[in-house]
């Protein structure tokens, strides 16, 4: 219960992720790793349960069994506590052989788990991106503002305009133009150069959001941003809220203020991970007051025997031994054997760079066991030959690309992929 009302949240986590390239060939953007221990979908479902909002449908789509396994062990609510779940949800496929067409498709080919649950609000958000939020105020902003529905916004830089849902309100929040990533778009007042994007999270009224469900599939409408908001826009309250307000306990006061991102790039999906470290980092993963959660890890501790270590987060289960890294990123269970070299870097479970390897501004996906003397970024042609190698320079190499034997005493501290 938030202000006396029910919420029921639905979490779209069927993004195939494309943009991410190799990251994604064998599991759905949620599920890709994100800094030490997390996956990208911790974010938000974290939000939710801190912000005291349990009863949440995960809604699945492309490659989605990693990401199921994660749920299944790393979200798993007390069964003695009525209404408190975090459920997959495949396709029902209730009205025909179809996967998920759309945002609003996806909830209206689950419409019976609203009518079931009977909430007063219904939460739809995004899992894609990196941020903490109190959802808690923007459901009090909705109340407030005596909405039918609410869109979460932010400014963005005009030139990012393309990739969001740009959003123009009156002097009382209400949105008066919703226009699906438009090619160009105007600056909104007092930010030159920025336009109000939709974060594509919402909060609806229940019984307006079944009207609209119903009423969007007589009218072949599939998509929440593209069609269901701007058609509402004329004949509903729609508001924009201000995530910039969004307070969060236990923020320093050099973190970002508002930290969000999309991380459905390679250079995004990079840099933001770069944005967690440091004494001082832009987004501080370890805050108690308000933690983003994450998988069990039943790992030993890491061993460091000798090296070189700036600024880096080092998983559990892994070994470093005359090593040097610097704003090295790894996960559980890497070995990085002597005179290896790790420069901005982001390297993921069950992988051992060799000795001698050198290695910079790359993304080195699981289960790789890089050859000694191995390099990787310094020469961005001959990269491109083997691997993708984004517009900023980041090298992916795919999971597995390089066969080796990780050692097995390594490899039994965490098989979940």
């Amino acid at each position: 219960m938030i202000a006396g009302k029910n919420v029921l949240a639905f979490v779209m986590a069927g993004g195939e992720g494309t943009r991410l390239h190799s990251l994604t060939a064998d599991r759905c953007k949620p599920s890709v790793p994100f800094n030490g221990k997390h996956r990208i979908v911790d974010f938000v479902l974290s939000n939710l349960v801190n912000s005291e909002i349990y009863s949440v449908y995960l809604l699945v789509q492309y490659k989605s069994q990693s990401l199921i396994e994660h749920v299944r062990q790393s979200w798993t609510m007390s069964r003695f506590i009525p209404n408190h779940f975090i459920t997959v949800v495949p396709p029902q496929m209730h009205s025909g052989k179809e996967w998920f067409q759309g945002t609003a498709d996806a909830i209206f080919q689950n419409i019976h788990l609203i009518e079931s649950a009977q909430p007063d609000l219904v939460a739809v958000f995004g899992a894609d991106h990196i941020y903490r939020m109190d959802v808690r105020q923007m459901v009090e902003f909705h109340l407030k503002t005596q909405a039918d529905v609410s869109v979460a916004t932010l400014p963005v830089p005009l030139s990012q305009s393309p990739s969001f849902g740009i959003v123009e309100t009156d002097d009382e929040h209400r949105v008066v133009d919703f226009i699906e990533k438009p090619p160009t778009a105007k600056s909104m007042p007092g930010r030159p150069g920025h336009a109000l994007a939709s974060m594509g999270n919402y909060i609806f009224k229940a019984d307006v959001l079944l009207k609209e469900l119903k009423r969007a599939k007589e009218l072949g409408e599939s998509d929440f941003g593209k069609h269901i908001l701007p058609r509402m826009m004329k004949t509903h309250k729609l508001v924009a809220y201000d995530f910039a307000t969004n307070e969060i306990p236990g923020t320093q006061p050099y973190e970002e203020a508002a930290y969000w991102r999309d991380v459905g790039t390679i250079d995004a999906y990079f840099e933001a991970h770069f944005d967690t470290l440091g004494a001082k980092p832009r987004f501080r993963m370890s805050n108690p007051q308000w933690p983003i959660y994450s998988s069990n890890d039943s790992a030993e501790s890491a061993q460091i025997e000798n090296g070189m270590i700036n600024r880096s987060v080092v998983g559990s289960g892994s070994v470093i031994n005359g090593a040097r890294l610097d704003h090295a990123m790894l996960r559980r269970s890497v070995i990085v054997e002597p005179d290896a070299q790790l420069e901005h870097c982001i390297v993921m479970e069950r992988s051992v760079i060799s000795a001698g390897a050198r290695i910079k501004r790359a993304i080195i996906d699981q289960n790789n066991h890089i050859p000694p003397g191995e390099l990787i970024g310094h020469d961005l042609e001959k990269d491109r030959q083997r691997f993708h190698v984004s517009e900023g320079g980041v090298v992916v190499v795919p999971r597995g690309y390089f066969s080796g034997t990780v050692p097995v005493e390594r490899e039994l501290t965490s098989r979940h992929a």
